[in-house]
Parts: structure tokens; sequence; C-alpha cells
């Protein structure tokens, strides 16, 4: 029959209590290492861009650029992004950025921004704060990566008792760097039927914006070129220059204003005898673009812009674009557009009568973004 010793026992008492409390021990160290906040590696990233939200998530993808405190972000799993910018925590670039701050200075390089501070790493190591932060762009200083832009085609061609032609067509092309903003936008609508043009309008513009704070800027030129045989609009030149105050800026919601001082000039299709052809005059300008992302794929957009001019000029006329942009893919949109133009005291034609004040076009077209 075996014994077992005392002291034998209560060794093995106490190996199996020390065994237990180390297991205890080793479970909450265990859940506490996971529960580290997860870190992208290496610190800077070779390969990809890594953007951490205020709630700890981490995106993997490419930064495109900051404007107007938003981020775009092409996401590695979720297509392109537009964050707000006060929902981004941390920033590590693995590519080159181009960063604007405060009083005109631009820095260029690797960013890694933690918090409040932003560093860029480039011919030189240079630190700034955040508050201080107005632009980004990513590349390295070339041409290539200043461009964007959208072009819409609507189309409609009937044949048999009604032959008609029928084309509307809107571009949108925008180079933009730290400090500037340069928009090119053309809009036209053309329509011929039975052989007869039944509409035939073309307005070109052009822009500069410089950005003097977040949402402060001013537009040293602005020009416009519109024609319209039908509001007997021959050809009609502005040019001038203003201010503009961007009032919301979210990441669902921005909408600027803008105002300033132009001249005009207009040469009418069609007069009364005796007449002068064309007009001149001093123009107030008065500017508005409201954006709102509704969901994801739907976005509302509104752009009105007026002039008052003297009473051989019209008086008053203004410019409203309003629709809805559905997103079909990342390339492709769906465009629904309303147009009103108007003006106040249009120029009386030859045979004495006068062209409606207001024209009114819904379009529908196919978007292409690039």
């Amino acid at each position: 029959m075996n014994h077992v010793r005392p002291n034998q026992s209560r060794w093995t008492t106490v190996l199996v209590i020390l065994a237990v409390a180390a297991a205890f021990a080793a479970g909450p160290a265990t859940a506490e290492e996971g529960n580290k906040d997860w870190q992208p590696p290496p610190p800077m990233p070779d390969e990809w861009d890594w953007i951490q939200l205020t709630s700890g998530e981490w995106l993997k993808g490419e930064i495109i650029a900051m404007y107007d405190e938003n981020l775009e972000f092409d996401s590695d799993k979720l297509d392109e992004l537009t964050l707000d910018w006060s929902d981004i925590q941390q920033i590590r670039s693995a590519g080159t950025m181009q960063i604007g701050f405060e009083n005109d200075v631009i820095a260029t390089g690797k960013l890694f921004l933690e918090g409040k501070t932003v560093r860029v790493m480039g011919e030189e190591d240079q630190s700034f704060q955040r508050s201080d932060l107005l632009t980004m762009t990513a590349g390295a200083p070339k041409e290539s990566n200043y461009w964007a832009g959208k072009i819409t085609l609507g189309a409609n061609i009937r044949e048999g008792n009604t032959e008609q032609v029928e084309w509307s067509s809107k571009a949108s092309i925008k180079r933009r760097t730290p400090k500037n903003r340069i928009n090119f936008d053309y809009l036209g609508n053309f329509n011929r039927t039975f052989g007869e043009v039944a509409a035939d309008n073309q307005r070109f513009s052009a822009g500069w914006d410089r950005y003097i704070s977040k949402r402060f800027f001013w537009t040293p030129a602005y020009g416009e070129y519109y024609r319209d045989p039908f509001q007997n609009i021959a050809s009609r030149w502005t040019l001038g220059m203003g201010l503009g105050y961007m009032l919301i800026d979210t990441s669902k919601i921005e909408w600027e204003v803008g105002g300033g001082l132009a001249y005009q000039t207009t040469q009418f299709d069609d007069v009364l005898e005796g007449e002068s052809d064309s007009a001149d005059t001093p123009t107030l300008v008065f500017s508005t673009v409201y954006n709102h992302e509704f969901t994801k794929s739907i976005d509302f957009i509104f752009d009105y812009r007026s002039f008052i001019v003297n009473e051989e000029s019209g008086t008053y006329t203004h410019h409203l674009l309003t629709g809805l942009e559905f997103e079909l893919t990342s390339l492709f949109d769906f465009d629904i557009t309303f147009v009103w133009d108007r003006t106040q005291n249009p120029r009386e034609a030859s045979d004495g009568i006068f062209p409606e004040q207001d024209d009114f076009r819904l379009t529908f077209g196919l978007g292409i973004d690039f």
C-alpha cells in the first residue's frame, strides 16, 4: 500500500495554486494587450496612405486632396470617400504631398499628422500646427496632379413624323493647387427641328480664386462668354473681379457666396432700324454655389449668378443651374439639370417683337468624372 508523504502533498497543493494564479494573471494581460489600438506598420508607410478617424478606425488607400475642410480619399476597399476634416485623427502618407498653410507657406514631402501637430518630411523636416493647415494636394509638384473635371452629354434624335436633333452638354474642369483654384465651365444646348434651328445657346466661363484663409478667398479675374440668338444676344462678354466667403463647409454641405464688379459688352442679334446693335455697361455681380451630398450616391447642386446692368443691357440678368447627380459608378454619373436664364428688359427685334424674359431648360445626361 502506497503512502503520500505530508510534505509532498503540501508542495503539490502549492504548485497547483501557483499554476491557477498564473493562469488568471495571464488572462487579463492578454486581454489588455489585445485591446491596444492597432497601428499600421511601419510608422511611415511605403506603399499606401493611412488615415485614422477619431473613432479609432484606420483606412488604407490614396489621399487625393483636401480643400474646404473636406478630405478626398480613395479607399482600397470603399472606393472614393469625402471625409470631414474634423473626423481625421491621424494621417501617414506614403507619397509626396503639397500642403498649404497660413501666410502663403507651402511645404512638400511625406505627411505625418497626429492630433494638433503636422510634420512634413521632405528635403527638410518641418513642423506646423494643424490649425494653420489650409489645403492638401497629393503628388509631387507636377502639372498633371492639379487637374480634375467632369463632362456631361445628352442627346435626342427623332425621325419620321418629327425630324429633330437635340443635344446638350455640360463641362467643368478645375485646376487646384494648395493656394489657388481655377475653374473652366461650359454649358451648351442645340436643337434643330425639320431643318430649322429651334435652340442655340452657349455659355463659357472661367475664374481664378486665390485662398486667403480657410474660408475667405478673392477672385482676381473672372470672365464669361454667352450667346443666345433667341434672346436676341449674338454675344455677351463679361470681365470682372470680386471676393468670396465659404458660409458652410462640412463633409455633406458646401455653401459659398461671392460678389464683385465687372464690365459687360453685348452685341445684339437683331435690332430696330436706327438703333445701336451693341451696349456697354458697368456690372454689379452676385453669386452663390450650394452643394449638398444627400447620400453617398446622390448630390444636389445649386449655382446662381446675377448681373445688375444698365437698361440698354437688360437692367437685370441671371443664370441659375440646379439639379441632381446620381453616381452610377466611380466613373459615371447620371445628371438631371434645370437651367433658368432671365433678362429683365430684353432688346426689341427689328420686327417689333420682344424676346421672352425667361428661358427654362430641363436636361438629362451621362456624366464622366476624370
